[in-house]
Protein backbone atom coordinates (compact mmCIF):
# COMPACT_ATOMS: atom_id res chain seq x y z
CA UNK A 1 0.00 0.00 0.00
CA UNK A 2 1.05 3.12 -1.00
CA UNK A 3 1.33 5.96 1.66
CA UNK A 4 0.77 9.55 1.50
CA UNK A 5 3.85 12.19 2.14
CA UNK A 6 4.89 13.19 5.56
CA UNK A 7 6.06 16.37 5.05
CA UNK A 8 4.02 19.82 3.45
CA UNK A 9 3.58 19.70 -0.32
CA UNK A 10 5.14 21.47 -2.85
CA UNK A 11 4.15 25.22 -2.68
CA UNK A 12 2.58 24.43 -6.10
CA UNK A 13 0.75 21.79 -4.60
CA UNK A 14 -0.86 23.58 -2.20
CA UNK A 15 -1.68 26.40 -4.27
CA UNK A 16 -2.96 24.28 -6.80
CA UNK A 17 -5.49 22.41 -3.82
CA UNK A 18 -6.44 25.82 -2.55
CA UNK A 19 -7.58 27.49 -5.68
CA UNK A 20 -10.15 24.29 -5.90
CA UNK A 21 -11.64 26.27 -2.70
CA UNK A 22 -12.36 29.53 -4.97
CA UNK A 23 -15.23 26.97 -7.11
CA UNK A 24 -16.54 26.06 -4.04
CA UNK A 25 -17.48 29.89 -2.67
CA UNK A 26 -18.49 30.78 -5.84
CA UNK A 27 -21.44 27.96 -5.65
CA UNK A 28 -21.99 28.51 -2.40
CA UNK A 29 -21.95 32.46 -2.57
CA UNK A 30 -24.62 32.18 -5.57
CA UNK A 31 -27.02 29.48 -4.47
CA UNK A 32 -26.87 30.30 -0.68
CA UNK A 33 -27.55 34.25 -0.55
CA UNK A 34 -28.89 35.17 -4.51
CA UNK A 35 -30.73 32.06 -5.91
CA UNK A 36 -34.17 32.73 -4.42
CA UNK A 37 -33.91 36.30 -5.02
CA UNK A 38 -32.58 35.78 -8.87
CA UNK A 39 -35.95 33.65 -9.40
CA UNK A 40 -38.75 34.58 -7.41
CA UNK A 41 -38.04 38.76 -7.78
CA UNK A 42 -36.56 38.93 -11.07
CA UNK A 43 -37.97 35.93 -13.05
CA UNK A 44 -41.40 35.77 -10.87
CA UNK A 45 -41.46 32.36 -9.91
CA UNK A 46 -43.40 32.30 -6.24
CA UNK A 47 -41.33 32.22 -3.17
CA UNK A 48 -42.48 29.08 -1.65
CA UNK A 49 -41.65 27.43 -5.45
CA UNK A 50 -38.35 28.33 -5.46
CA UNK A 51 -38.00 27.48 -1.77
CA UNK A 52 -39.49 23.91 -2.19
CA UNK A 53 -37.22 23.49 -5.73
CA UNK A 54 -33.95 24.56 -3.25
CA UNK A 55 -35.06 22.24 -0.38
CA UNK A 56 -35.79 19.06 -3.10
CA UNK A 57 -32.30 19.67 -4.48
CA UNK A 58 -30.71 19.50 -1.25
CA UNK A 59 -32.60 16.98 0.23
CA UNK A 60 -30.78 14.68 -2.79
CA UNK A 61 -27.85 16.45 -2.05
CA UNK A 62 -27.42 15.65 1.43
CA UNK A 63 -28.07 11.57 0.19
CA UNK A 64 -25.52 12.04 -2.38
CA UNK A 65 -22.81 13.38 0.03
CA UNK A 66 -22.04 9.98 1.52
CA UNK A 67 -22.57 8.07 -1.33
CA UNK A 68 -20.13 9.85 -3.24
CA UNK A 69 -17.75 10.04 0.27
CA UNK A 70 -18.22 6.01 0.05
CA UNK A 71 -17.49 5.31 -3.00
CA UNK A 72 -14.63 7.91 -3.71
CA UNK A 73 -13.13 5.73 -0.63
CA UNK A 74 -13.07 2.62 -2.07
CA UNK A 75 -12.72 3.60 -6.06
CA UNK A 76 -10.06 1.32 -7.88
CA UNK A 77 -8.42 3.21 -10.82
CA UNK A 78 -5.09 3.94 -12.25
CA UNK A 79 -5.99 7.76 -11.55
CA UNK A 80 -6.80 6.61 -8.00
CA UNK A 81 -9.92 6.81 -5.54
CA UNK A 82 -10.22 11.01 -5.72
CA UNK A 83 -9.39 12.30 -9.48
CA UNK A 84 -11.51 10.34 -11.42
CA UNK A 85 -14.48 11.92 -9.37
CA UNK A 86 -12.87 15.47 -10.06
CA UNK A 87 -12.69 14.87 -13.59
CA UNK A 88 -16.07 13.47 -14.14
CA UNK A 89 -17.69 16.93 -12.67
CA UNK A 90 -15.18 19.07 -14.47
CA UNK A 91 -17.75 19.79 -17.46
CA UNK A 92 -21.20 18.96 -16.03
CA UNK A 93 -20.07 21.66 -12.85
CA UNK A 94 -19.78 24.35 -15.34
CA UNK A 95 -22.36 23.44 -18.12
CA UNK A 96 -25.31 23.68 -14.80
CA UNK A 97 -23.82 26.65 -13.51
CA UNK A 98 -24.25 28.32 -16.45
CA UNK A 99 -27.63 27.18 -17.28
CA UNK A 100 -29.22 27.86 -13.45
CA UNK A 101 -28.76 31.48 -14.33
CA UNK A 102 -29.30 31.35 -17.38
CA UNK A 103 -32.86 29.35 -18.34
CA UNK A 104 -35.10 29.08 -21.03
CA UNK A 105 -36.26 32.27 -22.81
CA UNK A 106 -39.43 30.62 -23.92
CA UNK A 107 -40.30 30.16 -20.13
CA UNK A 108 -41.60 32.60 -17.59
CA UNK A 109 -42.95 32.75 -13.85
CA UNK A 110 -43.82 29.22 -12.58
CA UNK A 111 -43.61 27.65 -15.76
CA UNK A 112 -39.61 27.85 -14.77
CA UNK A 113 -40.14 25.60 -11.39
CA UNK A 114 -39.16 22.18 -13.49
CA UNK A 115 -36.26 23.53 -14.90
CA UNK A 116 -35.18 25.27 -11.75
CA UNK A 117 -35.42 21.77 -9.56
CA UNK A 118 -33.39 20.12 -12.78
CA UNK A 119 -30.48 22.78 -12.83
CA UNK A 120 -30.39 22.88 -8.77
CA UNK A 121 -30.16 19.09 -8.64
CA UNK A 122 -27.36 18.63 -11.38
CA UNK A 123 -25.26 21.82 -10.03
CA UNK A 124 -25.75 20.42 -6.38
CA UNK A 125 -24.97 16.82 -6.95
CA UNK A 126 -22.21 17.32 -9.82
CA UNK A 127 -20.56 19.99 -7.02
CA UNK A 128 -20.73 16.87 -4.90
CA UNK A 129 -18.60 14.76 -7.27
CA UNK A 130 -15.93 17.66 -6.82
CA UNK A 131 -15.77 18.79 -3.75
CA UNK A 132 -16.40 15.34 -1.37
CA UNK A 133 -13.27 13.68 -2.86
CA UNK A 134 -11.11 17.48 -3.73
CA UNK A 135 -11.56 18.03 -0.28
CA UNK A 136 -10.74 14.77 0.93
CA UNK A 137 -7.22 14.95 -0.56
CA UNK A 138 -6.25 17.10 2.54
CA UNK A 139 -6.04 14.20 3.88
CA UNK A 140 -3.83 12.47 1.82
CA UNK A 141 -1.56 15.03 -0.09
CA UNK A 142 0.20 15.06 3.35
CA UNK A 143 0.17 13.49 7.10
CA UNK A 144 2.11 16.21 8.65
CA UNK A 145 -0.19 17.72 11.35
CA UNK A 146 0.67 21.67 10.43
CA UNK A 147 1.10 20.94 6.72
CA UNK A 148 -2.81 20.19 6.71
CA UNK A 149 -3.63 23.95 8.27
CA UNK A 150 -2.07 25.18 5.63
CA UNK A 151 -3.52 23.59 3.39
CA UNK A 152 -7.03 24.01 4.49
CA UNK A 153 -6.11 27.52 5.29
CA UNK A 154 -5.65 27.95 1.63
CA UNK A 155 -8.42 26.28 0.67
CA UNK A 156 -10.51 28.49 2.96
CA UNK A 157 -8.87 31.86 1.66
CA UNK A 158 -9.20 31.17 -2.09
CA UNK A 159 -13.42 30.05 -1.25
CA UNK A 160 -13.91 33.48 0.28
CA UNK A 161 -11.51 35.57 -2.03
CA UNK A 162 -13.45 33.41 -5.25
CA UNK A 163 -16.85 33.75 -3.31
CA UNK A 164 -16.70 37.66 -2.54
CA UNK A 165 -15.03 39.03 -6.09
CA UNK A 166 -17.77 37.16 -8.10
CA UNK A 167 -20.69 38.57 -5.83
CA UNK A 168 -18.59 41.95 -6.23
CA UNK A 169 -18.54 41.43 -9.67
CA UNK A 170 -22.41 41.11 -9.72
CA UNK A 171 -23.77 43.28 -7.93
CA UNK A 172 -20.97 46.38 -8.88
CA UNK A 173 -20.60 46.05 -12.16
CA UNK A 174 -23.38 43.48 -14.11
CA UNK A 175 -26.23 44.93 -12.27
CA UNK A 176 -26.42 48.34 -14.01
CA UNK A 177 -28.93 50.35 -14.34
CA UNK A 178 -29.82 51.14 -18.31
CA UNK A 179 -32.74 52.84 -20.34
CA UNK A 180 -34.86 50.06 -20.58
CA UNK A 181 -34.06 49.09 -16.49
CA UNK A 182 -33.69 51.67 -14.96
CA UNK A 183 -32.84 49.58 -11.55
CA UNK A 184 -29.80 47.66 -11.79
CA UNK A 185 -30.78 44.99 -9.84
CA UNK A 186 -33.60 44.10 -12.33
CA UNK A 187 -30.93 43.66 -15.28
CA UNK A 188 -31.29 40.48 -16.17
CA UNK A 189 -28.45 40.16 -18.86
CA UNK A 190 -26.27 41.11 -16.06
CA UNK A 191 -27.41 38.35 -14.10
CA UNK A 192 -27.11 35.75 -17.48
CA UNK A 193 -23.52 37.15 -17.40
CA UNK A 194 -23.16 36.53 -14.18
CA UNK A 195 -23.81 32.72 -14.69
CA UNK A 196 -21.28 32.47 -17.76
CA UNK A 197 -18.52 34.21 -15.77
CA UNK A 198 -18.89 32.47 -12.33
CA UNK A 199 -19.28 29.32 -14.67
CA UNK A 200 -15.87 29.62 -16.11
CA UNK A 201 -14.04 30.54 -13.11
CA UNK A 202 -15.54 27.34 -11.55
CA UNK A 203 -14.18 25.63 -14.46
CA UNK A 204 -10.98 26.27 -14.14
CA UNK A 205 -10.59 26.27 -10.89
CA UNK A 206 -11.87 22.63 -10.61
CA UNK A 207 -9.33 21.75 -13.40
CA UNK A 208 -6.13 23.56 -11.50
CA UNK A 209 -7.11 21.53 -8.51
CA UNK A 210 -7.55 18.28 -10.01
CA UNK A 211 -4.82 18.91 -12.79
CA UNK A 212 -2.43 20.53 -9.94
CA UNK A 213 -2.49 17.59 -7.62
CA UNK A 214 -2.40 15.11 -10.09
CA UNK A 215 1.06 14.13 -10.17
CA UNK A 216 0.52 13.23 -6.36
CA UNK A 217 -1.73 10.02 -7.28
CA UNK A 218 0.91 7.29 -7.35
CA UNK A 219 1.83 8.63 -3.46
CA UNK A 220 -2.31 8.56 -2.42
CA UNK A 221 -3.41 6.19 -0.34
CA UNK A 222 -4.34 2.97 -1.92
CA UNK A 223 -8.36 1.65 -1.64
CA UNK A 224 -9.18 -1.12 0.98
CA UNK A 225 -8.33 -4.88 -1.00
CA UNK A 226 -11.10 -5.65 -3.60
CA UNK A 227 -14.36 -7.40 -1.80
CA UNK A 228 -17.62 -8.71 -1.77
CA UNK A 229 -20.30 -5.27 -1.31
CA UNK A 230 -23.30 -5.39 0.25
CA UNK A 231 -25.85 -2.89 1.15
CA UNK A 232 -25.76 -3.57 4.82
CA UNK A 233 -21.80 -3.74 4.66
CA UNK A 234 -22.20 -0.23 3.06
CA UNK A 235 -24.05 1.48 5.72
CA UNK A 236 -22.47 -0.65 8.83
CA UNK A 237 -18.88 0.57 7.55
CA UNK A 238 -20.59 4.18 7.19
CA UNK A 239 -22.02 4.32 10.61
CA UNK A 240 -18.87 2.45 12.23
CA UNK A 241 -16.28 5.41 10.50
CA UNK A 242 -18.65 8.75 11.83
CA UNK A 243 -19.29 6.87 15.09
CA UNK A 244 -15.60 8.24 15.67
CA UNK A 245 -16.30 10.87 18.75
CA UNK A 246 -13.63 13.65 17.26
CA UNK A 247 -15.84 13.35 14.21
CA UNK A 248 -19.15 13.80 16.46
CA UNK A 249 -17.80 17.03 17.61
CA UNK A 250 -16.75 18.31 14.91
CA UNK A 251 -20.14 17.81 13.17
CA UNK A 252 -21.91 19.07 15.65
CA UNK A 253 -20.22 22.00 16.22
CA UNK A 254 -20.15 22.76 12.65
CA UNK A 255 -24.11 22.42 13.08
CA UNK A 256 -24.30 25.10 15.54
CA UNK A 257 -21.38 27.45 13.51
CA UNK A 258 -23.19 27.59 10.81
CA UNK A 259 -26.59 28.62 12.53
CA UNK A 260 -24.48 31.53 13.98
CA UNK A 261 -22.99 32.14 10.14
CA UNK A 262 -27.25 31.73 8.94
CA UNK A 263 -28.22 34.34 11.37
CA UNK A 264 -25.58 36.71 10.61
CA UNK A 265 -26.17 36.22 6.92
CA UNK A 266 -29.80 36.80 7.14
CA UNK A 267 -29.53 39.88 9.50
CA UNK A 268 -26.69 41.95 8.94
CA UNK A 269 -28.49 43.87 5.70
CA UNK A 270 -30.82 44.88 8.59
CA UNK A 271 -27.88 45.67 11.29
CA UNK A 272 -25.58 47.83 8.59
CA UNK A 273 -28.75 49.72 7.31
CA UNK A 274 -31.53 49.91 9.88
CA UNK A 275 -29.35 49.51 13.34
CA UNK A 276 -26.18 51.48 12.45
CA UNK A 277 -27.58 53.85 9.36
CA UNK A 278 -25.21 53.09 6.67
CA UNK A 279 -26.05 53.95 2.88
CA UNK A 280 -24.69 51.98 0.11
CA UNK A 281 -21.26 52.89 0.14
CA UNK A 282 -19.91 52.45 3.66
CA UNK A 283 -21.68 48.86 3.43
CA UNK A 284 -19.95 48.10 0.30
CA UNK A 285 -16.81 48.67 2.05
CA UNK A 286 -17.78 46.43 4.46
CA UNK A 287 -18.22 43.97 1.92
CA UNK A 288 -14.83 44.93 0.21
CA UNK A 289 -12.99 44.68 3.69
CA UNK A 290 -13.35 40.72 3.66
CA UNK A 291 -10.64 40.40 1.59
CA UNK A 292 -8.01 41.66 4.54
CA UNK A 293 -10.45 39.45 6.55
CA UNK A 294 -9.01 36.46 4.54
CA UNK A 295 -5.82 37.83 4.28
CA UNK A 296 -5.20 38.14 7.99
CA UNK A 297 -6.88 34.43 8.53
CA UNK A 298 -4.48 33.03 6.13
CA UNK A 299 -2.02 34.51 8.11
CA UNK A 300 -3.17 33.82 11.56
CA UNK A 301 -4.74 29.88 11.36
CA UNK A 302 -1.29 28.49 10.61
CA UNK A 303 0.57 30.16 13.20
CA UNK A 304 -2.07 29.79 15.75
CA UNK A 305 -2.37 25.86 15.11
CA UNK A 306 1.19 25.79 14.82
CA UNK A 307 2.28 27.22 18.50
CA UNK A 308 -1.37 26.04 20.17
CA UNK A 309 -2.32 23.17 18.70
CA UNK A 310 -5.61 22.84 16.49
CA UNK A 311 -8.33 22.74 19.25
CA UNK A 312 -6.84 25.04 21.74
CA UNK A 313 -6.23 27.21 18.86
CA UNK A 314 -9.69 26.65 17.67
CA UNK A 315 -11.53 27.34 20.90
CA UNK A 316 -9.23 30.35 21.87
CA UNK A 317 -9.86 31.88 18.06
CA UNK A 318 -13.53 31.09 18.73
CA UNK A 319 -14.09 32.48 22.13
CA UNK A 320 -12.59 35.99 21.39
CA UNK A 321 -14.88 35.86 17.64
CA UNK A 322 -18.33 35.28 19.00
CA UNK A 323 -17.08 37.90 22.04
CA UNK A 324 -15.82 40.71 19.17
CA UNK A 325 -18.78 40.34 16.76
CA UNK A 326 -22.49 41.27 18.95
CA UNK A 327 -19.95 43.96 21.11
CA UNK A 328 -20.32 46.73 19.04
CA UNK A 329 -23.93 46.32 19.06
CA UNK A 330 -23.93 45.81 22.50
CA UNK A 331 -22.19 48.73 23.20
CA UNK A 332 -24.55 51.11 21.28
CA UNK A 333 -27.55 49.83 23.10
CA UNK A 334 -25.81 50.29 26.25
CA UNK A 335 -24.82 54.42 24.70
CA UNK A 336 -21.32 53.77 24.59
CA UNK A 337 -20.99 54.42 20.65
CA UNK A 338 -21.08 57.72 18.41
CA UNK A 339 -24.09 58.12 17.25
CA UNK A 340 -25.26 57.10 13.50
CA UNK A 341 -23.43 59.29 10.78
CA UNK A 342 -20.96 60.11 12.28
CA UNK A 343 -17.23 58.59 10.83
CA UNK A 344 -15.68 57.36 13.80
CA UNK A 345 -18.77 55.13 13.91
CA UNK A 346 -18.23 53.76 10.40
CA UNK A 347 -14.31 53.65 11.06
CA UNK A 348 -14.77 51.87 14.38
CA UNK A 349 -17.52 49.14 12.91
CA UNK A 350 -15.27 48.96 9.71
CA UNK A 351 -12.16 47.87 11.66
CA UNK A 352 -14.16 45.30 13.93
CA UNK A 353 -15.62 44.04 11.04
CA UNK A 354 -12.60 42.84 9.09
CA UNK A 355 -11.05 41.54 12.78
CA UNK A 356 -13.72 39.61 13.74
CA UNK A 357 -14.49 38.26 10.07
CA UNK A 358 -10.81 36.96 10.22
CA UNK A 359 -11.33 35.23 13.27
CA UNK A 360 -14.33 33.70 12.53
CA UNK A 361 -12.32 32.28 9.07
CA UNK A 362 -9.09 31.05 10.92
CA UNK A 363 -11.68 29.18 13.00
CA UNK A 364 -13.23 27.82 10.16
CA UNK A 365 -9.90 26.81 8.54
CA UNK A 366 -8.69 25.39 11.80
CA UNK A 367 -12.10 23.31 11.83
CA UNK A 368 -11.18 22.24 8.30
CA UNK A 369 -7.71 20.69 9.33
CA UNK A 370 -8.97 18.66 12.37
CA UNK A 371 -11.15 16.75 9.89
CA UNK A 372 -8.46 15.47 7.97
CA UNK A 373 -6.56 14.51 11.78
CA UNK A 374 -9.54 12.34 12.30
CA UNK A 375 -8.69 9.77 9.30
CA UNK A 376 -5.65 8.02 10.52
CA UNK A 377 -7.64 7.94 14.25
CA UNK A 378 -10.29 6.30 12.73
CA UNK A 379 -8.13 3.96 10.58
CA UNK A 380 -6.57 2.88 13.84
CA UNK A 381 -10.21 1.30 15.13
CA UNK A 382 -11.23 0.25 12.07
CA UNK A 383 -8.55 -0.60 9.82
CA UNK A 384 -9.96 1.64 6.77
CA UNK A 385 -9.35 5.18 5.43
CA UNK A 386 -12.43 7.38 5.47
CA UNK A 387 -11.34 10.69 3.90
CA UNK A 388 -14.76 10.98 1.34
CA UNK A 389 -16.94 9.68 4.48
CA UNK A 390 -15.70 12.28 7.19
CA UNK A 391 -15.68 15.17 4.70
CA UNK A 392 -18.66 14.24 3.04
CA UNK A 393 -20.58 14.16 6.16
CA UNK A 394 -18.83 17.85 7.31
CA UNK A 395 -20.40 18.72 3.92
CA UNK A 396 -23.80 17.06 4.50
CA UNK A 397 -24.07 18.97 7.96
CA UNK A 398 -23.52 22.26 5.84
CA UNK A 399 -26.29 21.54 3.81
CA UNK A 400 -28.85 20.63 6.69
CA UNK A 401 -27.72 23.23 8.53
CA UNK A 402 -28.25 25.96 6.11
CA UNK A 403 -31.88 26.99 6.72
CA UNK A 404 -31.52 26.55 10.82
CA UNK A 405 -29.50 30.10 10.80
CA UNK A 406 -32.24 31.94 8.82
CA UNK A 407 -34.91 30.48 10.53
CA UNK A 408 -33.24 31.55 13.95
CA UNK A 409 -32.85 34.85 12.37
CA UNK A 410 -36.55 35.19 10.73
CA UNK A 411 -37.73 34.33 14.65
CA UNK A 412 -35.51 37.77 15.63
CA UNK A 413 -37.51 39.68 12.91
CA UNK A 414 -40.65 38.42 14.16
CA UNK A 415 -40.07 39.46 18.15
CA UNK A 416 -39.08 42.93 16.80
CA UNK A 417 -42.01 43.67 14.63
CA UNK A 418 -39.79 43.39 11.48
CA UNK A 419 -41.44 40.05 10.04
CA UNK A 420 -43.73 42.05 7.69
CA UNK A 421 -41.70 44.30 5.89
CA UNK A 422 -41.30 47.79 5.40
CA UNK A 423 -37.43 48.40 5.99
CA UNK A 424 -36.26 50.97 8.09
CA UNK A 425 -39.46 53.36 7.01
CA UNK A 426 -41.44 51.65 9.85
CA UNK A 427 -38.88 50.93 12.37
CA UNK A 428 -39.22 51.60 15.87
CA UNK A 429 -36.92 53.06 19.01
CA UNK A 430 -37.86 49.66 20.55
CA UNK A 431 -38.10 47.67 17.27
CA UNK A 432 -34.52 48.39 16.33
CA UNK A 433 -33.52 47.84 19.98
CA UNK A 434 -35.26 44.17 20.24
CA UNK A 435 -33.23 43.73 16.54
CA UNK A 436 -29.92 44.52 17.97
CA UNK A 437 -30.62 42.74 21.51
CA UNK A 438 -31.70 39.48 19.35
CA UNK A 439 -28.65 39.30 16.80
CA UNK A 440 -26.10 39.60 19.74
CA UNK A 441 -27.50 37.21 22.08
CA UNK A 442 -29.05 34.74 19.06
CA UNK A 443 -24.84 34.59 18.22
CA UNK A 444 -23.86 34.31 21.48
CA UNK A 445 -25.96 31.11 22.11
CA UNK A 446 -25.16 29.46 18.90
CA UNK A 447 -21.21 30.24 18.69
CA UNK A 448 -20.96 29.28 22.06
CA UNK A 449 -22.10 25.56 21.88
CA UNK A 450 -19.90 25.63 18.73
CA UNK A 451 -16.95 26.43 21.10
CA UNK A 452 -18.52 23.66 24.15
CA UNK A 453 -18.92 21.00 20.97
CA UNK A 454 -15.36 21.32 20.03
CA UNK A 455 -13.60 21.01 23.09
CA UNK A 456 -15.13 17.52 23.04
CA UNK A 457 -12.41 16.91 20.31
CA UNK A 458 -9.92 14.66 21.50
CA UNK A 459 -7.00 14.77 18.90
CA UNK A 460 -3.62 16.84 19.45
CA UNK A 461 -0.71 16.82 18.20
CA UNK A 462 0.35 14.22 20.47
CA UNK A 463 -2.29 12.02 19.89
CA UNK A 464 -2.03 12.39 16.18
CA UNK A 465 1.92 11.58 16.07
CA UNK A 466 1.12 8.80 18.09
CA UNK A 467 -1.75 7.41 15.37
CA UNK A 468 0.83 7.71 12.54
CA UNK A 469 3.39 5.70 15.17
CA UNK A 470 1.12 3.06 15.54
CA UNK A 471 -0.24 2.64 11.98
CA UNK A 472 3.05 2.59 10.82
CA UNK A 473 3.96 -0.29 12.92
CA UNK A 474 1.09 -2.13 11.84
CA UNK A 475 1.84 -1.87 8.54
CA UNK A 476 5.41 -3.34 9.36
CA UNK A 477 4.08 -5.70 11.59
CA UNK A 478 1.45 -6.55 8.10
CA UNK A 479 4.54 -6.58 5.79
CA UNK A 480 6.13 -9.40 8.02
CA UNK A 481 3.64 -11.81 8.14
CA UNK A 482 3.01 -11.27 4.23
Amino acid sequence: MTTATVGTPSLLTRLAFGIGGAAEGIKNNGFDYVLLFFYSNILGVDAGLVAAALLIALIVDAVSDPVVGYWSDNMRTKFGRRHPFMYAALVPVAISYFFAWNPPAGLAGNDLFPWLVTMTILVRISFTFYEVPGQALAAELTQDYDARTSLMSLRYFFAWFGGLTIQILLFRYLLVPTEAVPIGVFNIDGWNTYGGVAAVCIFFAVLICAAGTHSHIPNLKAPPASRKMTLGLIFSEIYETISNPSFRALFLATLFGLIATGISATLNQYINTIFWGFDNTQISNLTAGVYASAVFALIVAPMVGKKFGKKRGAISIGILAFTIAPMPVILRLLGLLPPNGSPELFQFILFVTIFDVGLIIATQMLMGSMVADIVEDSELQTGRRSEGIFFAGISFIRKLSQGAGVMTASLVLAVAGFAKGGGGAGATEESIRLLGWGYAISLLVAWSFMILCVSFYRISRESHAENLRSLSARDEASKVRD
